[in-house]
C-alpha cells in the first residue's frame, strides 16, 4: 500500500501545500550543511584566534596554578577564585563561540530563509512507538542516512590521515620548542588540520543538499485526487459555483428587463438579436443600451416591449453591431452615433404620430455601417443573453 502511494503521487506540490508544510516545520534540512559551516567556523576561528586564545588561557593556566597561603585556608576566597577563573574562561571563548552560533543560524537560513514554528516542539507520541521507531531506522531514509554516515566517516578518516601524516614532522618539534611558541605553534598546527578536515566534508555536502531538496520535494507530492480537493476547497464546488453565476446571471436578467419599459426603442434583427436603447436628454452623452439578448431572450424583449408600446424597429446590421460591440449601461460606441441618430429621429416622430393621430412615419433607411461593425449573421452568441 505505502508503494502504491508513492506511485500515485505523480502531481507537484501546490503553493497551499508547500505553505502548509513549512507552517508545520516541514522544510528541506541538511544537516552536513549545517555541520561543514560549524566546522569550517571553528576552524576558522582557531586559525585566526588561536594565538591570542593561547596567550590567554596560559595566562589563566599560570593564574590559577599560583596558590598563596590565606586563599589555602579560606574556602570562601576559593569558590570567588572558582568564579572568576570560569568568567575568565568564558570570555576567552566567547569571540569564538558568538562565530559558531552565527554560523549555525546562517547555515539553517540558506536552504530556508527565516522559519520560526512552534509545531516541531509540540509532543508526537506516535514517535514513541518502538515498532515505527524500527521501521524508521530500516526504511529507505534510514539506508540513505548510514550510507552518507559510512561516506562521511571514509572521507574525513583519509583526510585525517594525510594531515597527520603531512605535519609529523612539526608535531614531533614540537617538544624541542620554548613553551609559549609551542603552544602557539600546536594551535595552528590544529587549526589548519581542523581546516583540512572540515573541508573534506564539503563533498558529502555538495551530493546532500541537491538531494534533501529532492527529497523534500517528492516528500510533498500530491495525488490527483488531493489536487482536486484542494481546488474544490479553496476555489469552491464547481456545482455550487454554477448555481451562483445561475443565479447572479438570473437576478442580472430580472433588472435588465425591469429596465426595458424605460427604454425609447428596440432595434431587432428581427428574430435572432433584440437591443433596447435609451436615451437621456437631460444628460450628457450618447444613446445607453439598457437591454439585450439573442433568440428566446430576444423574443421575451421584444415581447415586453410590445407591452409597453416601446417602438420596434428592424435594422438587423444595426442590431448585429449592437450587440456585439457593446455591453449592458454601455454608451452607443461613436461609429454608430450617425445610424442612432437616424432610429431616434424616427422614434420622436412616431411619438408625435401617437399623440396626434396623423400621418405615420415612414420606417428610416438607415445608413451603410462602416467596415466592421457589422459582425454578419455568424455572430457569436453570449449563453446568458440567449437563456430565456
Amino acid at each position: 500500500m505505502a508503494e502504491d502511494t508513492e506511485l500515485e503521487r505523480t502531481e507537484p506540490a501546490s503553493v497551499r501545500r508547500r505553505e502548509q508544510a513549512r507552517e508545520e516545520g516541514q522544510v528541506a534540512r541538511s544537516r552536513e550543511l549545517s555541520t561543514l559551516a560549524l566546522l569550517l567556523t571553528a576552524a576558522g576561528g582557531l586559525w585566526s584566534m588561536g594565538p591570542a586564545l593561547a596567550e590567554r588561557l596560559s595566562g589563566l593556566v599560570r593564574h590559577g596554578l599560583q596558590l598563596d597561603r590565606a586563599l589555602a585556608f579560606d574556602t570562601e576566597l576559593m569558590l570567588l577564585r572558582l568564579k572568576d577563573a570560569s568568567i575568565d574562561m568564558l570570555l576567552a571563548f566567547s569571540p569564538l563561540l558568538a562565530l559558531l552560533v552565527t554560523a549555525g543560524i546562517a547555515s539553517a537560513l540558506l536552504l530556508n530563509g527565516w522559519l520560526f514554528s512552534f509545531k516541531p516542539l509540540m509532543p508526537d507520541w506516535g514517535r514513541m512507538d518502538p515498532l515505527k521507531g524500527l521501521g524508521r531506522i530500516v526504511s529507505r531514509h534510514g539506508v540513505i542516512e548510514m550510507l552518507k554516515a559510512i561516506a562521511k566517516t571514509i572521507v574525513v578518516g583519509c583526510v585525517a590521515a594525510w594531515a597527520i601524516w603531512h605535519n609529523r614532522g612539526a608535531v614531533l618539534s614540537l617538544s624541542a620548542e620554548p613553551l609559549d611558541a609551542g603552544m602557539t605553534h600546536l594551535v595552528h598546527l590544529l587549526g589548519s588540520s581542523f581546516l583540512v578536515m572540515a573541508s573534506s566534508i564539503a563533498l558529502v555536502v555538495a551530493v546532500d543538499v541537491p538531494f534533501q531538496l529532492w527529497d523534500h520535494e517528492r516528500q510533498l507530492r500530491m495525488t490527483r485526487e488531493e489536487v482536486r480537493q484542494e481546488n474544490k476547497e479553496s476555489e469552491g464546488d464547481p456545482q455550487v459555483k454554477s448555481h451562483i453565476r445561475s443565479q447572479q446571471r438570473e437576478m442580472a436578467r430580472r433588472r435588465m428587463m425591469a429596465e426595458i419599459p424605460k427604454a425609447d426603442v428596440v432595434v431587432t434583427n428581427p428574430t435572432h438579436f433584440a437591443v433596447a436603447l435609451r436615451y437621456d436628454e437631460t444628460a450628457a452623452g450618447a444613446p445607453r443600451v439598457v437591454a439585450k439578448g439573442a433568440d428566446l431572450l430576444a423574443a421575451r424583449i421584444r415581447d415586453l416591449a410590445e407591452q409597453h408600446n416601446i417602438p420596434i424597429l428592424q435594422a438587423p446590421p444595426l442590431a448585429r453591431a449592437l450587440y456585439r460591440h457593446t455591453e449592458l449601461g454601455d454608451e452607443v460606441p461613436a461609429a454608430l452615433y450617425s445610424v442612432v441618430a437616424e432610429v431616434l429621429a424616427y422614434v420622436y416622430q412616431l411619438r408625435r404620430h401617437r399623440a396626434s393621430d396623423g400621418p405615420a412615419p415612414k420606417q428610416p433607411e438607415l445608413a451603410m455601417l462602416a467596415s466592421g461593425l457589422d459582425p454578419g449573421p455568424n455572430v457569436e452568441l453570449d449563453a446568458e443573453a440567449v437563456e430565456a
